[in-house]
């Protein structure tokens, strides 16, 4: 007995370069068809030639699993030249507002600078991508954007916002307002909450940016996905940072080994609303062109490994009771 998903695809990834690229795409590329690939390495992805560049290093790390790595650009002053020509090779251009996270400092300070290139996008049909918080009090950043986000979707109304990683009750709310807004939602958002960062000893390996919120606001989550909204779409932020790193404060939830078992038990048997929540509405939104790919998911137990080369992931060392089987 078991589940079989059509086409999992994760529209929030990162995967990061190097050994630890090698070490953590397993984790992903088993479980999903794909992945949106975030921009911001040192230096950011920011050209069509680092996008190739790129892409050629997850490719070769794939060892041949049915994934396919779908690029975004890091926001910057592109021209059209640059756009059109480089429109076949990415998914997205990526908006960080300036050090509001990750290898951000090259992000985005003044959001009328960046209207010449949005103009460029609503024409060319390249999805915005948005990391939407301010520089305020860390509970109210998110809430806080919510009329930039309404204001980018009434300017530009032709031009496909996604709203990543959303975490509030208000956020929510702004898909009924909004025809062009689209959102993700991860997964650590979507079951714990500030509690299990700081409720008892300090765990870092919850801290993410956004950080989690309250009951309340996971409640709204969980009642919009579990609607099925057309809109809502899983992306799971996956962020790893090596252990010495998230001991000093990196801001990341390495969730990939566990994400669709965990979502498993989520949707408790509601197959039909968990495809839509992790394939059908992401690829009917953007007309996703993703390999053929079933993902099955049995009931059997297995221990979340303790760590994944140098990061240890969400639940480190836990006994889960659901399992992939196999891809393909």
């Amino acid at each position: 007995m078991g589940i079989v998903l059509d086409r999992p695809v994760d529209m929030h990834l990162h995967l990061r370069q190097g050994e630890m690229l090698k070490d953590v795409i397993p984790w992903s590329s088993r479980q999903f068809a794909g992945g949106v690939v975030m921009p911001n390495l040192t230096p950011p992805v920011d050209s069509g030639e680092k996008v190739d560049k790129y892409r050629e290093e997850i490719e070769e790390a794939l060892n041949g699993e049915a994934f396919k790595p779908l690029m975004t650009l890091f926001m910057r002053n592109y021209t059209y030249r640059e756009l059109k020509e480089w429109r076949s090779k990415i998914f997205s251009i990526k908006l960080y507002p300036a050090g509001i996270t990750t290898n951000s400092e090259a992000g985005v300070k003044k959001l009328e600078e960046i209207y010449p290139v949005l103009e460029i996008m609503e024409e060319l049909k390249i999805p915005l991508s948005v990391h939407g918080e301010t520089n305020g009090f860390v509970m109210e950043r998110e809430r806080e954007f919510a009329p930039i986000y309404l204001k980018l979707a009434k300017d530009f109304p032709n031009l496909p916002i996604i709203m990543e990683h959303i975490s509030t009750i208000e956020l929510v709310d702004l898909l009924e307002k909004a025809p062009n807004l689209y959102a993700t939602i991860t997964l650590h958002h979507l079951l714990f909450t500030l509690d299990d960062v700081v409720g008892g000893k300090l765990n870092p390996h919850f801290f993410c940016k956004p950080i989690l919120k309250t009951p309340k606001d996971r409640e709204a989550l969980q009642n919009v996905v579990k609607s099925g909204h057309p809109k809502v779409m899983f992306g799971s932020d996956s962020a790893p940072h090596p252990l010495g790193g998230k001991l000093r404060g990196s801001a990341g939830v390495f969730s990939a080994p566990v994400i669709l078992p965990l979502l498993t038990l989520f949707f408790r048997g509601d197959v039909a609303t968990f495809q839509k929540f992790v394939s059908s509405n992401a690829r009917e939104n953007f007309k996703l062109n993703l390999p053929t790919k079933k993902v099955k998911i049995v009931e059997e137990q297995w221990q979340v490994p303790y760590i994944v080369g140098e990061v240890i992931p969400l639940l480190a060392g836990k006994i889960l009771p659901f399992r992939i089987k196999n891809s393909k």
